[in-house]
């Protein structure tokens, strides 16, 4: 998908679209005051954000903890470990085909998963069982592919949007998603297989982010069968050669963030749904840290 620069003045009326089930346990509300955007247009959005019809494609590698620690905005917050000086880094691509009030637009979500304030790092355990209140994922780069969503992902999240062309297209049983940056070097490519075990998902995570110096904590919901293949024993195995390249980095500064993290070549996990229903609600009030 081109970047879209084009802010209209209104909201799109596409409320019929959110009618299943995973919507309707969500009570929409406006935010305190109206977004404004830029000097003619000011829009009243309601939170959480529903989005529709979602084609998601995700894949977890190993990286360096000592790199992925290096990027994390706060001293209480800690990478989970998973073991012989290794983190991990999620990457989270989205076709949102519908979106609440808002135009269709892509977007790639590199997160890292982290513990708050741990009292002991505990290995690997906060990826698989969801009983770590403090669990969660650090957004170190967002890029999106409409101007409007990197406003409203900054002013309202202090999330890293920037605004780039994302195409996400299917080939031969492969999800292949491609960013370039502004001045058209084609810098990320990652392939995620649409084959793996089918897997059920309805799940919540924290989301953190920083908005005027202070760490910001936000919930986001999922729901969706997904194709999921894992590779548990990378964990206790020196890091092997895959069958294909799952991800590939280009050049150019959006690239030097994911090359500094030396993420290794083989996937932990890897994860496909066609039509996944989620949500993104406003920053938790009742939290935040200076930075």
């Amino acid at each position: 998908m081109k970047p879209n620069t084009d802010i209209p003045a209104g909201l799109l009326d596409n409320s019929g679209l959110f009618k299943n089930e995973f919507f309707g346990r969500f009570e929409l509300r406006h935010a305190n005051t109206p977004l404004r955007l830029n000097e003619t247009v000011e829009k009243n959005y309601q939170f959480p954000t529903f989005y529709g019809d979602v084609t998601c494609a995700m894949a977890v590698f190993f990286c360096s903890y000592e790199r992925a620690n290096a990027l994390l905005p706060h001293p209480d917050m800690k990478p989970v470990s998973m073991g012989r000086g290794r983190a991990l880094v999620v990457l989270s691509c989205y076709e949102y085909k519908n979106v609440l009030g808002v135009a269709p637009y892509n977007e790639i979500a590199m997160t890292i998963p982290v513990m708050l304030n741990p009292a002991i790092n505990v290995p690997v355990l906060p990826m698989l069982m969801p009983v770590f209140k403090s669990f969660g994922y650090y957004c170190f780069s967002m890029p999106v592919t409409s101007l409007e969503n990197k406003i409203r992902g900054q002013k309202i999240w202090g999330l890293p949007k920037v605004v780039e062309e994302i195409s996400i297209t299917l080939n031969e049983n492969v999800c292949r998603i491609k960013a370039i940056d502004s001045d058209q070097r084609n810098y990320f490519e990652l392939n995620v297989p649409t084959h793996g075990k089918e897997t059920a998902f309805d799940v919540s995570s924290n989301l953190y982010s920083i908005k005027n110096h202070e760490l910001q904590r936000s919930q986001t919901y999922f729901q969706g069968s997904f194709k999921v293949i894992k590779h548990l024993n990378t964990l206790f195995t020196k890091p092997q050669r895959p069958d294909r390249e799952y991800l590939k980095i280009g050049d150019g500064p959006s690239a030097g963030v994911l090359d500094k993290l030396q993420i290794e070549k083989f996937p932990f996990q890897l994860r496909y749904c066609s039509s996944m229903s989620s949500c993104f609600d406003l920053p938790n009030p009742g939290f935040s840290l200076k930075t």
